[in-house]
């Protein structure tokens, strides 16, 4: 079916999730493999459960400084011409013909900011579901102020996320507070957001082995403002902790960085093991004796154009991020 846009039907999809005990699940891509990776989960799921139409919400950032998406998603590394490529792409796969046409596919606009991003956010947003504005980097009474005012503006044609508080990149020193009940309250108080971003201890792309995901501090939140909470940096977040997100008043959960850090090591040890089709067998040789591959790496074989594609790299990992996404919606859709 063509994608989900409108406020009306998106709310309704977030109304139905929350009757059928659903998280809905969102996941970033910045390539093609990527978004038909999170689709073809979907599909797999949504035939598991009987309902071949489940939801599933496709985001990329724009001119977000932590990750720029659109911009890798073409080597031209302009975000006008990625976000047109990835929406082409999602509209073609979400319409008649595809495997995919019986989804409703939701495409959300994440971190999008007030001021690198001003030049996106004068377009017709009338073609995307769902948009995060996030103005978090600024100081709080700043950040209600222009987040109140988009709403205000754009409100009434596109369900907007608002970021109460930032969610810090793992990588540098700053570090923010969680969230309490009455600071949620009051963005959304004044923001009149449909959803928030709260700071529950995630972090973007960090790998988890120290971050806790703080349930209590996002019960206390739904107890303030109902079931609007949007859990990001849940690749930082253990499997047995999203489990129960739902039950914490969480709606939305936003995910990226696992999908891309976890399907590169099958890569890696997939073309390491295959060194001389992959490189030819002098390429190889040279490795070994360099110290780099093993004795267990294929060092005698052929070159074979099977290995030194780009569909044979994109391959492994298409199944290694299917395979993830299929056990994250496991966790949210039951």
């Amino acid at each position: 079916m063509p994608i989900v846009t409108g406020r009306a039907a998106v709310k309704g999809i977030y109304e139905e999730a929350a009757r059928r005990s659903w998280v809905l699940p969102c996941f970033c891509s910045e390539n093609l493999t990527t978004t038909e990776a999170v689709l073809e989960a979907a599909r797999r799921k949504g035939g598991c459960l009987g309902v071949p139409d489940l939801p599933i919400i496709v985001a990329i950032t724009c001119r977000y400084d932590h990750r720029t998406q659109a911009e890798f998603y073409t080597s031209t590394r302009r975000w006008d011409l990625g976000l047109k490529l990835f929406l082409a792409d999602l509209e073609v796969l979400a319409g008649t013909g595809s495997p995919y046409a019986d989804l409703r596919v939701m495409v959300h606009l994440d971190h999008i900011q007030f001021d690198d991003d001003v030049e996106l956010l004068d377009w017709d947003l009338g073609r995307f579901s769902s948009i995060m504005f996030d103005a978090s980097k600024l100081p709080f009474e700043e950040n209600l102020d222009l987040t109140a005012e988009f709403v205000r503006l754009r409100g009434r044609e596109i369900v907007v996320e608002g970021a109460c508080d930032e969610i810090v990149d793992a990588t540098g020193d700053k570090r923010s507070d969680i969230t309490d009940g009455e600071k949620a309250a009051r963005f959304v108080e004044r923001t009149k957001a449909d959803l928030i971003v709260a700071n529950l201890g995630t972090e973007h792309r960090a790998s988890g082995a120290e971050l806790h995901y703080h349930a209590d501090a996002a019960r206390e939140i739904r107890a303030r403002i109902g079931d609007k909470i949007v859990l990001h940096g849940a690749s930082s977040v253990p499997g047995d902790q999203l489990a129960g997100l739902f039950g914490d008043g969480v709606c939305k959960v936003n995910l990226w960085t696992a999908l891309e850090r976890d399907s590169s090591p099958a890569l890696l040890k997939d073309m390491a093991s295959n060194a001389a089709k992959v490189g030819g067998p002098a390429l190889a040789a040279e490795l070994k004796e360099a110290g780099i591959l093993g004795e267990k790496a294929d060092l005698s074989s052929k070159a074979a154009i099977g290995y030194f594609t780009t569909t044979y790299r994109q391959a492994i990992v298409h199944r290694e991020m299917v395979a993830m996404v299929e056990r994250y919606l496991d966790l949210w859709y039951r």
